[in-house]
């Protein structure tokens, strides 16, 4: 359909499709426009105001531009010499993307919030309990509220088409044949998301924790919606479903604080002097900045048929520490007793009595053996 345009007394005929591609680039242009005065306003608004208001600003500098001009677009639509299938489709599309925008939006300010409420945590302090506690909470529910954002967006967008919007109540509600036959596909899925809600909930693992899995030690890495990074001891990395923390047992180094109690097992002699190696074990814990000056005992916990085993309990503020304290007092230890006391080392019994004789005779052979 051809719309005629009077210029002066001469009619001008120009197509309606023309009309419309000018219009809708004027609407463009003053959506443009406009969005760059009130984005200025914007700024200078919020300058004063706190780094999520200032960062959500700037952040969202692209997707509000993109709504101001789909809006802009809307209107154009609506004065367009366009058909009504045309003008039908063309609404249809704007719609969607203005909910995906809303999604983007929504998606933005909430990764924003999470990094400025996170600026206050410290992981690399000594004592990092309340750090790792909601570093690990903000972090999952973060991730989730990405996925319920997807899922709300999509079956959003479906619920405008009438022909699958059915489609889109079951997506939502979890009803109907499609909504099981979705909810049977995707149940590893949901089973890892409902998992990480209730580890950010209850928190049996957060960031940084000292974890012994599968006869393997490690620290928690990242925990995302559907799986936790172990960084182990040698650097590798063992990924583990966060299902896997609901239903199977594992230990927690971490749980309730940092510190460790540190332990040596030493198998030595029954002629090992316990109140000089208790003294020495006070003194290398006492010299060490590992020590957290809080625990150090030592006691005599088993006897065996030739040695005695002895324990040596020191405490840190961290795994990490507690393991070098524990190695700093082996090696210290064992050159202790070396020097000063090296018949506390393990050793057979027949040698000792040897040595107990200390006479010539006591290891010359009898005649009778020499005569052999």
């Amino acid at each position: 359909m051809d719309t005629a345009i009077w210029l002066g007394q001469t009619p001008f005929f120009l197509p309606s499709w023309l009309i419309s591609l000018a219009i809708f680039a004027g609407a463009i242009a003053l959506a443009i426009v406009a969005h760059r005065i009130v984005f200025a306003v914007v700024k200078r608004l919020v300058a004063g105001m706190d780094l999520f208001w200032r960062s959500l600003v700037s952040r969202t500098r692209g997707p509000t531009r993109f709504a101001v001009m789909t809006i802009a677009m809307g209107f154009g639509a609506s004065v367009s010499p366009l058909s009504a299938d045309q003008a039908a489709l063309i609404r249809q599309v704007l719609l969607l993307c203005f909910i995906a925008l809303i999604g983007w939006i929504a998606t933005t300010a909430l990764h924003i919030w999470t990094t400025v409420y996170l600026r206050r945590f410290k992981l690399d302090a000594d004592d990092n309990l309340l750090a790792r506690k909601h570093v690990t909470q903000t972090r999952i529910l973060r991730r989730v509220g990405d996925i319920l954002i997807v899922i709300i967006g999509v079956a959003t967008m479906l619920m405008t088409f009438d022909s699958v919007r059915q489609y889109g109540v079951s997506l939502l509600a979890s009803a109907g044949a499609a909504g099981l036959v979705v909810g049977l596909a995707l149940q590893p899925v949901l089973k890892n998301i409902f998992a990480g809600i209730q580890l950010a909930v209850t928190q049996p693992i957060r960031i940084d924790d000292a974890l012994l899995v599968e006869g393997e030690w490690g620290n928690v890495e990242e925990i995302t919606s559907t799986y936790v990074v172990l960084r182990l001891w040698d650097w590798r990395r063992m990924i583990l479903p966060l299902s896997y923390f609901i239903e199977k047992p594992f230990q927690n180094w971490t749980r309730d604080n940092a510190a460790l109690i540190g332990t040596v097992m030493l198998h030595l002699d029954y002629e090992t002097p316990i109140a000089a190696l208790r003294a020495k074990v006070e003194e290398i814990a006492a010299a060490s900045p590992l020590w957290d000056k809080r625990v150090v005992n030592v006691q005599v916990t088993d006897f065996g048929q030739s040695t005695m085993e002895v324990r040596i309990l020191v405490s840190a503020k961290t795994a990490p520490r507690a393991f070098d304290l524990r190695c700093e007092v082996r090696e210290k230890v064992v050159a202790f007793l070396q020097q000063e006391h090296p018949r506390a080392l393990p050793r057979l019994r027949a040698d000792t009595v040897s040595e107990r004789a200390g006479s010539p005779g006591a290891t010359a052979r009898s005649p009778d053996m020499a005569a052999h």
